[in-house]
């Protein structure tokens, strides 16, 4: 039975403290869309999506307001393109990435993820056409997100696919020079990505889940923030020990997933489709208070990226999952602290005072749940670097068993230092510096394969 000083924190958390729901994101399967020519395919996706989405933004703000619980993104994601496009050229993909934009746009919904493709094993030429289209397509697009999986702790790591997607990811940001490389924001290259993620820009519907089904993303940092503030100052002079702290996370990260799986089960129950999972990441906004850069200052680094800052991450992620795993009967995605630069202002903020650098960032990936999220650096930076970055940043995926993510803005004609901002919830930040640029190309020209870790022989 829920009590009422339970209704109340509750309600202080919405109204005071940036408690919502993220991300309700149906999951649609698109394989059966699949034609003998492209313009049939789109037409055959086109019309699925319609049927399945047309309801959802308008159930998402009934569910919402019925609850007074706002729900900030609604999003479709849909099986990794290049399964639904397999056979069709580059020219093809780009045609299905504006059907799924018109879509989107019919559907009313935020963004659409899942122009994708997996080639942790191997690349396919359909998977080479589906790269070869992303520039393209997302300049072309609004609404459509792209991401290709390029390794796995089972698999090993794809160096030729990430040597094609150091270019990519230039070309996408000189393409959209005008918006200071805006297009790359929608583009994010991984490792053990998974199959049931409802944030963007890396949602695809993977295979082996139901045709349609809703999966729901919460959020949380300033929940969060605010409580341990309410326990530190309930301590008075004597300081609580940190596992109390990781105790007082973990209690309000249920709180938090509880109010994300009754808001997914409503809306599913109400469109009559199964529902997924809650992703109970701790989401941050560039909106003052609502920042996990915040609880890492909050639990006693003054500067954002000093020694301590890979330990409290590390504390933080673990007892969201703990809170979060005891609260919904069915959690997955990514679930964990996310740490996305430009959309967090305190961590932006770190990085224009030089106090978190991409290496420590990278540190923090070890422990945290994406990866190199959101990070403008410099227009000069070459592709061969970009992709020994991505390289790196895979490795820990692979070693540790763990999702990881590169998610990274050349801006073009801008150097480190000069800021840039991108609007709305994806922020604004200072350019960070690459270090050692063009210093890596030996070993990106090698290509091949990094093969996978002895402990993936799990058989």
């Amino acid at each position: 039975m829920i009590q009422s000083d339970e209704i109340l924190t509750t309600v202080d958390m919405i109204q005071k403290e940036n408690l919502d729901v993220r991300a309700v994101t149906l999951g649609i399967s698109l394989l059966d869309c699949h034609r003998a020519d492209v313009a049939s395919t789109c037409q055959a996706i086109k019309e699925k999506i319609q049927r399945h989405a047309a309801n959802l933004v308008a159930t998402c703000e009934a569910i919402s307001s019925e609850y007074a619980i706002p729900v900030v993104n609604k999003r479709i994601a849909v099986t990794p393109i290049s399964h639904v496009g397999a056979g069709f050229d580059s020219a093809g993909f780009v045609d299905i990435a504006v059907a799924l934009d018109e879509a989107a746009q019919a559907a009313g919904v935020d963004f659409l993820g899942g122009f994708s493709a997996d080639v942790a094993n191997g690349i396919t030429r359909w998977d080479r056409e589906l790269i070869a289209a992303i520039p393209t397509a997302l300049t072309r697009t609004r609404k459509v997100c792209a991401s290709v999986n390029v390794g796995s702790t089972r698999c090993g790591i794809n160096m030729d696919a990430i040597v094609l997607l150091g270019k990519t990811i230039k070309d996408l940001a000189e393409g959209s020079s005008e918006t200071g490389g805006f297009a790359a924001a929608k583009f994010v290259v991984f490792t053990n990505q998974p199959g049931d993620n409802p944030f963007m820009a890396g949602a695809v519907h993977g295979l082996g889940q139901h045709e349609v089904m809703i999966n729901v993303g919460v959020s949380g940092p300033g929940v969060i923030a605010r409580a341990l503030e309410r326990k530190i100052a309930q301590s008075g002079n004597q300081n609580p020990g940190l596992q109390d702290l990781a105790e007082e996370i973990k209690r309000t990260a249920f709180r938090v997933t509880r109010c994300g799986e009754l808001i997914g089960r409503q809306v599913a129950k109400t469109m009559g489709v199964p529902f997924g999972v809650v992703d109970l990441s701790l989401a941050p906004t560039p909106n003052i208070g609502d920042s996990v850069g915040e609880i890492i200052q909050i639990l006693g680094v003054d500067a954002v990226g000093a020694p301590g800052t890979t330990a409290i991450i590390a504390m933080l992620n673990d007892a969201v999952k703990k809170g979060g795993a005891f609260a919904s009967q069915s959690v997955g995605g990514l679930s964990g602290a996310f740490i996305p630069v430009c959309e967090d202002q305190t961590l932006a903020n770190a990085v224009r005072d030089d106090s978190l650098v991409i290496e420590k960032l990278e540190a923090i990936t070890s422990v945290c749940s994406v990866g190199l999220d959101m990070i403008a650096i410099p227009g000069s930076v070459d592709p061969a670097t970009i992709s020994a970055i991505i390289a790196d940043e895979m490795a820990i995926g692979m070693i540790n068993n763990k999702t990881t993510a590169v998610r990274i803005i050349p801006v073009p004609g801008r150097e480190a230092g000069e800021m840039v901002s991108f609007g709305g919830l994806f922020g604004e930040s200072a350019i960070a510096p690459v270090r050692n640029v063009g210093k890596s190309s030996r070993f990106v020209g090698f290509g091949g394969k990094i093969p996978a870790p002895i402990h993936s022989l799990r058989n």
